[in-house]
């Protein structure tokens, strides 16, 4: 950037200087308007408020930062129910006119003063063909485009003039904007795009002033508009859409011109076709900008995010003749409207945000009377003594009369450094409240200060070290009552990382291309503001790290990585980080206090072991900010805080991650959120979070008081391991019998089996849990897997007690569909209900220090739900059993001893009431019920664990070894056993030789053959055999024992006793195949398969 020696008689020269003069001054004067003293505000009592009504006119932003100065707010648009009342009122204490409001739910995001900086100007002077300024700079081909620039257009001709041209080899006009002055004296635009023409039309008067255009355009239906200052005056589709094919894009790699329209690539200009004026500011995107965006263009706010080519005068090849001239450009203010009341009429009305207006500041009551408690009740020591080292008034002496102070960087600077002086030197070691809200105004407005383009950036980085030094100094322990008894005035201590974050914004024009980070840090306080380039090919994650007081020990927070690219991905080029921390101190004790952590308090969990006692903040506060063209963006973040908690004896400490957000609880200033925070990793001294979202951040300790000793928890924790792994074993033994013996298959065993094999998953799961701690992935799949299993063991019993139900009262269904239904039951609720959770709630699945659901949440409830059902189900069930057995119990009594005593039928009515209870306790999971009881006292603690750790053991003895089937199914595999190892044939061929062994197994008859062979004469049926074999099954008996069976004493016949089953058959055909095989002739033939009966088949 250089300046050239201007010829004095140079009209246009003459004519720019005058009118940035002129914009100056004026701005000067509003400014000396805006500061002037003799305010006389004018006090008015509501119901709910004061209000005080400031005389003294100034625009929105001034207003709003005088009553934000004073500790207030401008004052909302009143409810409709509220205007009229509004009205009369200031009316009664003769107000009238219009006043500013502040809009409910209305945040202006614009920039809230016209910036000030240095720029290059392009200086055409007459219309010629040979001035011209050529961009150095490679285009890609542009599918959207948008072109942004200042100019003042040169009055004294009406020809055509090109503003600028660009042009490829295969074409000329590929991407044109030319202009000329009309009649009625408007300037009127038109876009050329691959030689396709726009209508003119006007857009700004010819008024020899500084004007902002844009002009954008799209492949997409060829849709181009055209601004100025700041207003769409021109739209349309179909430029360069003409014919079948679609609109191409401009082309890439051409000559960019400015004032000349290029007849041959980069030259052939003609003189009626130049242009004739002043350019400054041009910018070129290849996307569309949206309208906020060519507000924030034209107030000199540059939007980085997909530009191609950016205003500087190295990027410029300047013809000779045409002169650049580096001057203070005034870059357009806002123009916002803003909302404004009517005092009179009752009425709303918009009006331009900088027109200068009276206003309204609001106070809550209860922090207007403790502000002026606080002013009366003060001695003015460090005021004094602040305005005596200054020669001047730097903190006034109340603050309600305090002016508006449009403070430069020199003026902000030596004030900070006077009070910074002050306090350090320590000789009000506690301050008064008035002293603390006098600095707190202060720090506000320096703040607020304007840093214009040119002043010494030195003073600047001096400012913020002041700055930080300050807020350091009024944090100090000793202060904290003063921080307490203002809390109400100044809404919580979070005001003052409010004001530290405004100032650190304020660093960002110390970033270079040789200094990308600027860190400031002052006791217990530090910020950081860097610049980020995201055209690197290897992008990694944005950290901020502070070291502690101790050695080793530090608190960071980063941006991941993957957001970086993702933003890369985005289109984003520069980014600008902000960062802040606060260690632990002053700020985090007022913070502690009921307001802020009221709302962990009233959800924190306890399992009976814990009682809540409190929440405060036990970190440092960090927070972190990404913007891009001065717009934040949101991005996640990972930090990791160092705990600032003494030990407690007897006190669990259980980390929360959270948030401050100012939203909640506006006139308390904010209050702590977990929202889209999760804990990472928790140890002893640190805790690691990540949240989808940046702002400011610390974590939360919730205190517990143990209301079990730590002897007491290591003797649950290993009751509860042994007693899981004996059931374990237990049930794992009962599954594998079920499996082996061979019982009976039918509806119970299968129930049985499925409910063993859930309930031993889900405990084996249970005893190595805590293993998968550290690996968070393992412990989520093995969360997942324990709410399955359990899910699936109490579905079990529930349907247990469908089973039982089913037989105490008719259902009309097959076995095969309730099967089907028993299935879906038991393992298709367990995986929907997983699945459901799994699907809603997979951020907050599980714990943070242990792998089980998350108590915290509802997600809990995804088990608790579900098992409550199950187990008030259940009861209802042994309700209706026990009701069934007692009665039928009580009839067989008088039927069978109906002479019997009392105590004896009480007897018998006790014994049917509890046997059922004691058999269908561990199936039905009623044992769960002593849970609820657990947080009453440690006895129900104990008692829960031994009954549900030794569940499966109970299972083992109720269902394996006092199960008749089972045992019947172990004496046939023994009986078995002791056949095929038997070696001695005798005897088991003369019971072949019997003729009572001719009999039929399944019907009782002799066999011909038989008998034909093994007696000298025909026999009659046998009674006592035809008796014992019409008689059936006898599954209810215990089989007799091998033993019994080849007694001589024992008729063959009494092997009719066991039940028709293969196994019986087989084992008598198994001795007569071994020992004398010509037995199987006299056998053989006779077994047969009646019809309708169970058990009976060919081996």
């Amino acid at each position: 950037m250089f300046k050239r020696d201007l010829r004095p008689d140079s009209w246009l020269f003459s004519f720019l200087v005058s009118s940035l003069s002129r914009s100056l001054l004026a701005f000067a004067a509003l400014a000396e308007n805006q500061t002037s003293k003799g305010f006389a505000p004018v006090t008015i009592e509501t119901p709910r408020h004061m209000l005080e009504y400031v005389a003294t006119a100034l625009d929105w932003w001034h207003a709003d930062r005088y009553c934000e100065q004073h500790f207030a707010q401008l004052l909302l648009e009143p409810q409709d129910s509220e205007q009229a009342s509004l009205s009369q009122l200031l009316q009664a204490h003769h107000i009238g006119g219009s006043v500013w409001l502040h809009e409910r739910g209305s945040v202006l995001h614009r920039p809230k003063w016209r910036r000030d900086h240095i720029v290059p100007v392009l200086v055409f002077g007459d219309k010629t063909n040979t001035k011209y300024v050529k961009v150095l700079s490679d285009f890609p081909a542009l599918p959207a485009v948008t072109a942004c620039a200042h100019l003042q257009w040169d009055t004294r001709t009406q020809e055509i003039a090109t503003i600028f041209s660009y042009a490829v080899p295969a074409f000329m006009n590929e991407f044109q904007l030319r202009g000329f002055v009309d009649e009625e004296g408007f300037v009127r635009f038109a876009l050329i795009v691959h030689g396709h023409h726009s209508p003119y039309l006007p857009v700004f008067r010819a008024d020899r002033q500084w004007h902002h255009f844009c002009v954008t355009w799209q492949q997409e239906n060829g849709t181009w508009a055209i601004y100025a200052d700041g207003k769409r005056r021109a739209s349309a589709s179909g430029l360069c859409a003409a014919g079948p094919s679609a609109p191409q894009a401009i082309s890439g790699q051409g000559t960019f011109i400015i004032g000349q329209d290029q007849d041959s690539l980069g030259g052939t200009f003609r003189e009626k076709e130049s242009f004739s004026g002043n350019i400054t500011d041009l910018h070129i995107w290849h996307k569309v900008l949206s309208t906020e965006q060519v507000e924030r263009v034209r107030s000199c706010w540059v939007v980085e995010q997909d530009l191609v080519f950016g205003w500087s005068s190295n990027a410029l090849e300047v013809e000779s003749t045409v002169q650049e001239v580096t001057t203070q450009f005034l870059c357009p203010g806002p123009v916002e409207e803003c909302r404004v009341f009517e005092v009179g009429s009752s009425g709303f009305s918009y009006t331009s945000c900088l027109q200068p207006l009276p206003f309204i500041c609001c106070y809550r009551k209860d922090a207007y009377w403790q502000l002026k408690k606080a002013q009366q009740e003060s001695s003015h020591s460090l005021t004094s003594r602040v305005n005596m080292l200054a020669e001047r008034t730097v903190i006034p002496e109340n603050v309600f009369t305090s002016d508006v102070q449009d403070m430069n960087l020199s003026v902000a600077l030596g004030a900070l450094d006077v009070v910074a002086t002050v306090l350090r030197e320590g000789e009000t070691p506690v301050l008064e409240a008035s002293d603390l809200l006098a600095v707190l105004q202060l720090l506000k407005q320096v703040s607020d200060v304007e840093v214009q383009e040119g002043e010494e950036l030195e003073m600047l980085e001096q400012l913020g070290q002041y700055y930080v030094e300050v807020t350091e100094l009024i944090l100090e322990e000793q202060n904290v009552q003063t921080w307490s008894s203002v809390s109400q005035v100044i809404r919580g201590p979070m005001t003052v990382v409010e004001l530290c974050d405004r100032m650190v914004s304020h660093l960002a024009p110390l970033l270079t291309a040789g200094r990308t980070k600027i860190t400031i840090q002052h006791g217990n306080i530090g910020m950081e503001v860097r610049k980020l380039e995201l055209g690197r090919k290897e992008l990694s994650s944005e950290a901020y790290l502070v070291h502690g007081p101790k050695k080793g020990r530090h608190d960071l927070i980063e941006v991941p990585a993957e957001e970086m690219q993702r933003l890369k991905a985005r289109g984003l080029r520069r980014l600008m980080v902000k960062n802040m921390w606060f260690g632990y101190g002053s700020l985090q004790r007022c913070l502690s206090g009921a307001g802020g952590t009221a709302a962990f308090q009233a959800t924190a969990a306890s399992d009976g072991g814990e009682k809540s006692l409190s929440t405060s903040v036990g970190t440092a506060v960090i927070s972190s900010a990404l913007l891009s063209d001065s717009q934040e963006i949101s991005t996640s973040v990972r930090y990791r805080l160092q705990h600032r908690v003494q030990d407690m004896p007897n006190r669990l400490v259980g980390p929360v991650c959270a948030f401050w957000n100012f939203s909640l609880s506006p006139d308390a200033g904010g209050m702590w959120s977990t929202a889209g925070c999760s804990v990472v990793t928790s140890l002893l001294d640190s805790t690691a979070c990540f949240c989808n979202h940046s702002t400011n951040f610390a974590v939360l300790l919730q205190v517990y008081e143990m209301q079990r000793t730590t002897k007491e928890e290591l003797t649950l924790q290993t009751l509860t391991f042994i007693g899981c792994g004996v059931s374990f074993c237990a049930l794992t033994v009962t599954f594998i019998l079920f499996l082996a013996v061979g019982v009976p298959k039918s509806e119970r065993t299968t129930v049985h089996k499925n409910l063993i094999f859930a309930l031993a998953a889900a405990e084996a799961l249970l005893m190595f849990s805590e293993l998968a701690k550290t690996n968070q992935a393992m412990c989520f799949t093995v969360t997942a897997c324990l709410h399955l299993f359990f899910m699936a063991a109490f579905s079990w019993m529930l349907v247990e007690g469908l089973l039982l139900w089913s037989k105490v009262v008719a259902v009309n269904m097959s076995e095969d569909r309730r099967m089907k239904f028993y299935y879906m039951t038991g393992w298709g609720l367990p995986v929907l209900v997983v699945g459901l959770t799994l699907a809603t709630s997979f951020n907050k699945y599980v714990a943070d220090d242990h792998c089980w659901l998350n108590v915290q949440t509802n997600v809990i409830w995804a088990f608790v739900g579900p098992v409550l059902f199950i187990l008030a189900v259940n009861t209802f069930v042994l309700c209706r059993v026990v009701m069934v057995t007692v009665s039928s119990a009580r009839r067989r009594s008088k039927m069978l001893t109906p002479n019997s005593s009392l105590e004896n039928q009480i007897g018998v009515q006790i014994w049917a009431t509890a046997k059922p209870v004691l058999v269908l306790l561990p199936v039905l999971g009623l044992t769960w019920v002593c849970g609820v009881l657990v947080h009453l006292s440690i006895i129900w603690a104990y008692v829960f664990i031994v009954l549900n750790s030794l569940q499966g053991l109970y299972i083992f003895f109720v269902y394996a070894i006092y199960n008749s089937e089972v045992r019947n199914a172990i004496q046939r595999m023994k009986d078995k056993k002791k056949a095929l190892s038997f070696t001695n044939c005798s005897h088991p061929i003369n019971y072949l030789s019997s003729p009572r062994n001719t009999t039929s197994w399944e019907t009782g008859k002799l066999s011909p053959s038989a008998a034909e062979s093994a007696l000298p004469s025909p026999v009659p049926k046998d009674p006592p055999v035809k008796n014992i074999t019409n008689k059936g099954n006898f599954g209810a008996k215990i089989p007799m024992g091998i033993s019994s069976i080849m007694s001589p004493d024992r008729p063959a016949v009494e092997l009719t006793a066991f039940k028709s089953s293969v196994s019986k058959q087989g084992l008598l055909r198994l001795f007569a195949r071994r020992c004398h095989p010509e037995a199987l002739q006299l056998s053989s033939p006779q077994w047969t398969h009646e019809p309708g009966r169970a058990g009976g088949s060919r081996d």
